[in-house]
């Protein structure tokens, strides 16, 4: 708690007073009148000076009372207005945001599953056998056709899946969904998609794709998903909090494997559970981003992909249904000033080709190594596409399809050199 600060006794300023005892000569009255006449012949060119002094100081007195009346008002109007334009923007931003939630919120479903594992487990004499466990999930997804194609994450229908089922925002439910297609385990693209197989002549609404490589830090966003498995279109706001992000990413039941993830934005639009496979959202209304992942011990740090490193897929899907991912087949992580400094780098932005205690850099058999790259380059551009904070190398190629060949501007040991590759399909595992 704290006391009120009490103001210390101020010492009286006034001057002490006395009184003269000094003597003073008695006046004399022939001289005090004639001065008095004198005074009376000139006291109208004395008025004059005096009147207009005490007109000026009404006038002043007057304009110094209007200006202060005019200065009160118009601060407390300004007040006033100041107030009223923050209530209308306020206004306006919720209605900005009911009206995404309506239109994106169509879109979203709820992505329900059933699916199996094999676990072995020991019997009282330490022999092991066999024991199938059967679990059941949810999380989120969005329409991207009118047919009825949906694109969800990869972990939201793990491998051993054998039943979907999908339910609309209106409440209308399907049972009859198929996995056509999913990101390999070690992908760092954490992407599936369904298709619903009969819709009973319903017409379904797609989302609008954006432009994530536009996305700037502190931008306004908005999640919309299944939150914890049960509360449908739950719909969160927040901004980007940064990009570029990579993370390790697990389910809370350690059933399934961990997953690499890079270059994700990260949003403190709340995820949570449930959330998995749905859409971010810009104030236009377009999704730029798939909820995929939250940092577990925060509060307020979830990681979405951005949507440019998965158009590719999604347009492969669209075009001739099949998952068509363009592969190169390098290790990589994103290149910052502290990076590049850790590493002992010159070049400061790039992909920077290292292996891992498990994972080598260069992919044996992989277009990357056909061409003739080596672990610790740095891919800085590909078909003249820079590098940097905004275009991961994954969202660079993702703009290319299987078969094309591209030019790669690569620095090795401090020089610069160009090397053609001529991209894959990645592997299904």
């Amino acid at each position: 708690m704290q006391l009120p600060v009490k103001s210390s006794p101020q010492p009286d300023r006034r001057s002490s007073g006395s009184y003269s005892t000094k003597s003073q000569p008695v006046a004399n009255l022939e001289v005090l009148k004639s001065r008095a006449r004198g005074l009376i012949n000139r006291s109208p060119r004395l008025l004059r000076p005096i009147l207009l002094v005490i007109l000026i100081c009404l006038l002043a007195g007057f304009g110094g009372g209007w200006l202060g009346a005019y200065a009160y008002n118009h601060n407390h109007g300004a007040v006033a207005t100041g107030t009223s334009a923050q209530k209308q923007y306020i206004s306006n931003e919720s209605q900005l945001i009911e009206s995404i939630a309506k239109n994106v919120g169509q879109s979203v479903v709820s992505v329900n599953v059933t699916s199996q594992s094999t676990t072995s487990v020991p019997d009282i004499f330490g022999f092991a056998f066999p024991q199938t466990q059967q679990t059941q999930s949810a999380g989120t997804g969005f329409i991207t056709s009118s047919d009825g194609i949906i694109v969800t994450n990869r972990h939201v229908v793990p491998v051993g899946t054998t039943s979907v089922s999908v339910t609309l925002a209106d409440g209308t439910t399907y049972d009859n969904v198929q996995v056509i297609g999913r990101t390999s385990d070690t992908s760092s693209q954490d992407i599936a998609f369904l298709k619903i197989g009969n819709l009973n002549g319903k017409t379904l609404t797609p989302v609008t794709l954006g432009d994530s490589g536009a996305v700037q830090v502190g931008d306004r966003v908005i999640a919309i998903g299944n939150a914890l498995g049960q509360f449908q279109n739950t719909v969160t706001t927040g901004i980007i909090s940064g990009y570029g992000r990579d993370v390790t990413a697990g389910d809370q039941s350690g059933l399934q494997s961990t997953e690499s993830l890079t270059d994700l934005f990260q949003t403190d639009a709340a995820i949570n559970e449930g959330n998995s496979g749905g859409p971010l959202v810009n104030i236009n209304g377009e999704v730029i981003g798939i909820n995929t992942a939250v940092a577990s011990g925060a509060q307020n740090i979830g990681f979405a992909q951005p949507i440019n490193d998965l158009k590719g897929l999604i347009s492969g899907i669209l075009n001739n249904g099949q998952l068509q991912q363009p592969y190169l087949g390098v290790r990589y992580v994103s290149l910052t000033n502290d990076l590049a400094q850790e590493f002992n780098l010159k070049t400061n932005r790039g992909a920077y080709i290292v292996s891992s205690d498990t994972e080598p850099a260069i992919v044996p058999g992989s277009p990357a190594e056909k061409a003739g790259l080596k672990e610790h380059d740095v891919i800085t551009k590909v078909n003249g596409l820079t590098i940097d904070d905004k275009t991961s190398l994954t969202s660079a190629l993702s703009k290319f399809k299987v078969g094309d060949t591209v030019t790669l501007t690569v620095v090795r040991a401090g020089k610069t050199m160009t090397i053609k590759a001529t991209l894959g399909n990645a592997p299904t595992q």
